[in-house]
């Protein structure tokens, strides 16, 4: 029976301790959900920056056009915004389609050195071998992004503060109603502006860009020297290393990039198994420097915390106690019938129990961020209902994804987007 009692405890222990780990996000909930209408004030009247519009594309010559003519369009002086597209790869026409829409294109031949972190970092050194390294900051964007046209005037007004070193912005989709696939990012990608980035900014922690639509300082490129940034997921990469450093992310809840989602399982397993097993990359090389973070007597110490728990590997862990539990039930049918019935239901009332919690909370989550943000989704009202029910579905399939990124050797590949949706039908 002390066997028993030790089972009991812990998995009682395991419970309360990822309750506390994680208590700091129903913080977070809290206050994005109270001050969602009373954004911090910003003076209207600041400089007008210089920005340079980075998009590194691979065979995008069907969406970029759109892009590119947003940024032409910004409501913000033409002669402070110049458009750069990579084309990196490419074997279409992305670098004609770029120059016709009236980009500064740069094509990028490099087979073995693959990916969006490679190719920022060709181009900013390029830049400053040119000379043409002239920006107070770069604007980073994925080739099939829209944006809204006060994007650039909106980021500038939080980025003129002086207080941020970078900054992601409120990260929409064109193409939420597709399927419950392109829903269920759209819901992820909705939570974390409202209830992770926007708290973060009013409580003076670092938030993290996310893949796209974020400016990163010159000053920063300069002080790395370029983009050092090379794991299958960069955009996390930075978001820690800057946490360590002591570099500060903001947030502009009023600049929108609309971003084009995967609509079939295939491409979603490949992108997720990608951000898997980039985040078990992060976690292999800024665990430890996140740690020491953690122990600093200043303002970096909760961000180096915040972060440590956003790349956590949680799934595995969940899993591994899982896993416990299942060998516990399976060692147990060698014991006496009545041991062995009381052990077993023991433990799958425990794992019956945390799955259900799981898929209640990412169905709470997933209802708040959805009523949120309802004006913010274009989708029909039937669909937007539907598909947050099949939110915690699309998150669940993370479990057999996070294994999979554990043994297989996963490398870059591009997903395919098709959606050349004017930004007016993306609203």
């Amino acid at each position: 029976m002390n066997m028993i009692h030790l089972i009991e405890h812990l998995n009682f222990f395991i419970a309360v301790l990822f309750t506390v780990l994680y208590f700091y996000q129903l913080v977070y909930l809290g206050v994005g959900l109270v001050r969602r209408k009373h954004p911090p004030r910003l003076p209207e009247n600041c400089k007008f920056h210089r920005y340079a519009a980075v998009i590194s594309a691979r065979n995008e010559e069907g969406v970029i056009g759109e892009l590119i003519q947003c940024l032409k369009q910004q409501n913000y002086p033409s002669d402070l915004l110049d458009v750069y597209v990579i084309a990196d790869n490419c074997t279409d026409d992305t670098a004609g389609a770029a120059r016709a829409a009236g980009a500064i294109v740069y094509e990028r031949e490099d087979q073995r050195l693959k990916g969006k972190g490679y190719a920022l970092d060709w181009l900013f050194h390029h830049l400053a071998a040119e000379e043409r390294d002239v920006y107070d900051a770069y604007l980073i964007f994925d080739a099939d992004n829209l944006v809204d046209k006060n994007f650039v005037r909106e980021m500038n007004r939080v980025f003129d503060t002086g207080k941020y070193d970078a900054l992601t912005s409120y990260r929409n989709s064109k193409n939420f109603g597709d399927n419950w696939i392109s829903a269920g990012y759209s819901i992820w990608f909705l939570r974390e502006a409202r209830f992770l980035s926007y708290p973060r900014m009013l409580l003076g922690s670092n938030c993290h860009v996310s893949g796209t639509g974020f400016l990163v300082s010159a000053k920063v490129i300069r002080e790395n020297g370029g983009w050092p940034y090379h794991l299958l997921t960069e955009d996390i990469e930075f978001s820690v290393s800057s946490a360590v450093k002591g570099f500060r992310i903001g947030y502009c809840d009023a600049a929108v990039v609309y971003d084009e989602q995967p609509t079939t399982f295939r491409q979603s397993w490949d992108q997720r198994l990608r951000w898997s097993k980039g985040f078990y990359q992060v976690d292999m090389k800024y665990t430890l420097p996140l740690l020491k973070g953690c122990t600093r007597l200043d303002r970096t110490s909760w961000s180096c915390y915040d972060m440590l728990m956003t790349v956590a590997p949680g799934m595995l862990l969940t899993l591994a106690v899982f896993l416990f539990n299942g060998i516990i039930c399976a060692a147990c049918l060698m014991e006496p019938p009545y041991i062995a019935r009381y052990v077993i239901s023991m433990c799958l009332e425990f794992m019956g129990s945390s799955l259900f919690t799981f898929y209640m909370g990412l169905l709470a989550y997933g209802i708040i961020t959805v009523l949120s943000e309802w004006k913010n989704i274009s989708a029909p009202a039937v669909k937007k209902v539907l598909y947050v029910f099949l939110f915690p579905v699309f998150m669940f399939t993370y479990i057999p994804i996070s294994l999979a990124a554990l043994v297989r050797r996963v490398e870059w590949k591009p997903i395919y987007h098709s959606s050349a949706k004017q930004l007016s039908t993306a609203r």
